[in-house]
């Protein structure tokens, strides 16, 4: 089975638990379902947050999901001066048959912006 890479991101409102779960949860959900995927075609899942989420990590909505048996890793996001705040990505590695043009990479709300070029 061929592996892919699938790309999403979410800009929260503020930096609170229950939200971020709230949000990422959403955004993983639209990933799996926009791309025909079960938590059993995941391979690893990797988080970056923006140095001002600090609330949780955003792996744990995922665990929250149910994602209970994939390998889940946060990091922080570059502090680039101007770049949009409160933002989760997700880099998703996945099995899939499905060519790599037609995997949705999923920007949710205001982080569209970040990838106007993929982002659907």
């Amino acid at each position: 089975m061929p592996v892919r890479a699938v790309r999403g991101a979410v800009q929260l409102e503020r930096d609170e638990s229950g939200h971020m779960d709230e949000q990422v949860g959403e955004l993983l959900t639209a990933i799996l379902k926009r791309n025909g995927l079960t938590a059993d075609d995941l391979i690893s899942l990797w988080f970056t947050a923006t140095p001002d989420l600090r609330s949780d990590f955003p792996a744990a909505a995922a665990r929250k999901l149910g994602i209970v048996d994939v390998p889940l890793i946060c990091a922080q996001e570059l502090d680039v001066e101007g770049a949009m705040p409160r933002v989760v990505r997700v880099l998703a590695h996945i099995e899939s048959d499905r060519p790599r043009t037609e995997i949705a990479h999923v920007y949710l709300g205001a982080a569209a912006a970040l990838r106007k070029d993929i982002a659907q």
